[in-house]
């Protein structure tokens, strides 16, 4: 079974990369379709029912199996190397990814309100929260490509300093945009 580690490995991070596509882009359908409630009728009726077919597609065929997929591929690959998880970088990694797996559900749980046009965030509300998806990105790749001869202090302040920089560039927006 060894043999098909690095096709294990290839797949796993095919369906990571599409797992985070579709994060990355299902908190921007959700800005808009906030704003669009704001718009006259049938303006607001036109872009509400179009953002939420696009977000319904995006979330059931792209993100949902994207992540079973890559959950799928990476339990085969501690299956295949179960020394891995006695590794500090892996049991840090794994504490990360199951904080992407409660942002993934928190998501969906903001997905299906808007399904049915319950607005409970606003859109500057939702443009924060699109950055969780990156810094558990940023947090999880240095963590699996330095592996130890990462400093755990130093990475979780270069993270904090990367938080900071996004909230900025977040509040700079909404200045400029207003």
């Amino acid at each position: 079974m060894m043999e098909y580690y690095n096709y294990i490995k290839s797949f796993h991070l095919i369906f990571v990369i599409t797992w985070f596509a579709g994060l990355f882009y299902i908190p921007r359908l959700f800005i808009y379709h906030i704003e669009a409630q704001q718009k006259p009728a049938p303006e607001k009726t036109i872009l509400s029912n179009q953002l939420k077919l696009m977000a319904r597609r995006l979330w059931y065929i792209i993100t949902w199996p994207s992540a079973i997929l890559a959950t799928m591929f990476a339990l085969w690959l501690l299956y295949l190397s179960p020394y891995w998880v006695q590794q500090s970088w892996m049991q840090v990694k794994l504490a990360f990814v199951f904080l992407l797996i409660a942002y993934h559900l928190k998501t969906h749980f903001i997905f299906r309100e808007l399904q049915t046009d319950k607005i409970n965030y606003t859109s500057n509300f939702m443009r924060i929260w699109n950055e969780g998806a990156t810094l558990l990105l940023f947090a999880i790749v240095f963590l699996v490509i330095l592996k130890n001869t990462l400093n755990m202090v130093l990475g979780l302040l270069g993270l904090l300093g990367l938080a900071f920089v996004l909230v900025f560039a977040i509040r700079l927006y909404k200045r400029i945009r207003n």
